[in-house]
């Protein structure tokens, strides 16, 4: 794994390090985002490779979830270049290899389905036309439920779980579409410190299965310890670009005031497209910064 060049000022993201261009995930280059012609974050340069768990922060209306719904696709992509796998975002047919789970969930007392029944929705941009689950698709269910800890869940209603559980029925729905990288908004936004360490815990086993994350996020808490790289956006734009330790490091001139003008605009649709495969092998030799 690459290791990242200190900013040349606190306030000024580094560029990425160059490597593989088979490693190389997503790349923004001078990217732009926002609705309509009216862009939301601008002058976006990133690099994110294969394996690495990127925490994006920054205070709310900053601009972090205008950069995570713009890699998704969600809304306009103004001006600059996205680049997903090696392709232009435009080109990317494949959507479901970008796996998301959403902040804003919808697994309310309304919804009359089991845990096995919401996390097999992951599996549809990946069976037959027939819609119908295979084996190997209960198999690949049932080890996403495993793997956030709920499988002595599966048959149980979501309605009567906890926040933190369906948050992590939501995470296994992204695991079992099989992403090749999986973005997360706000997880742990809503959840008591309790929950927090525990999806942190699920996440550490993403890590040892050497998933590709983006964790969009106010603040850091229990992830801090699972992230090779920190990106701080805040005033529409990219303000730091490091690792941990640089982070901590640069923490109070960073998260200095900015003036903005910017607010996050939230989008009501969702986009679940999901992809291929963290489930099926682990890593104990991830290193780590």
């Amino acid at each position: 794994m690459s290791t990242e060049t200190t900013p040349t000022t606190p306030t000024t993201p580094s560029p990425s390090t160059p490597g593989t261009a088979g490693d190389v995930v997503i790349d923004l280059h001078d990217a732009a985002f926002g609705y309509g012609e009216r862009a939301v974050l601008t002058d976006a340069t990133l690099t994110i490779r294969r394996g690495e768990i990127v925490a994006v922060v920054g205070p709310n209306g900053s601009g972090k979830s205008t950069l995570m719904k713009g890699i998704l696709g969600l809304n306009d992509h103004v001006s600059g270049t996205v680049t997903l796998f090696g392709v232009p975002s435009q080109d990317l047919r494949d959507r479901a290899r970008l796996g998301y789970v959403p902040q804003r969930h919808t697994l309310s007392t309304s919804v009359r389905a089991t845990a096995e029944e919401i996390v097999s929705t992951g599996r549809l941009p990946r069976i037959n036309w027939l819609g119908r689950l295979r084996a190997t698709d209960r198999q690949i269910v049932a080890r996403a439920l495993d793997v956030v800890g709920l499988a002595d869940r599966a048959a149980t209603e979501v309605s009567t779980l906890s926040g933190g559980q369906q948050r992590r029925v939501l995470i296994a729905r992204a695991l079992a579409g099989q992403p090749d990288v999986l973005i997360m908004d706000e997880p742990t936004a809503g959840v008591d410190a309790a929950n927090q360490h525990v999806l942190a815990d699920v996440l550490d086993r993403l890590v040892e299965r050497d998933v590709t994350m983006v964790i969009v996020t106010h603040e850091l808490g229990a992830l801090e310890r699972l992230l090779t790289r920190i990106v701080v956006v805040d005033g529409g734009r990219i303000r730091f670009d490091g690792t941990p330790a640089e982070y901590t490091a640069a923490r109070d001139d960073v998260h200095h005031d900015h003036d903005s003008h910017h607010h996050d605009i939230e989008l009501d649709g969702h986009h679940d497209g999901l992809a291929r495969g963290p489930l099926d092998t682990t890593r104990t030799d991830r290193r780590r910064p």
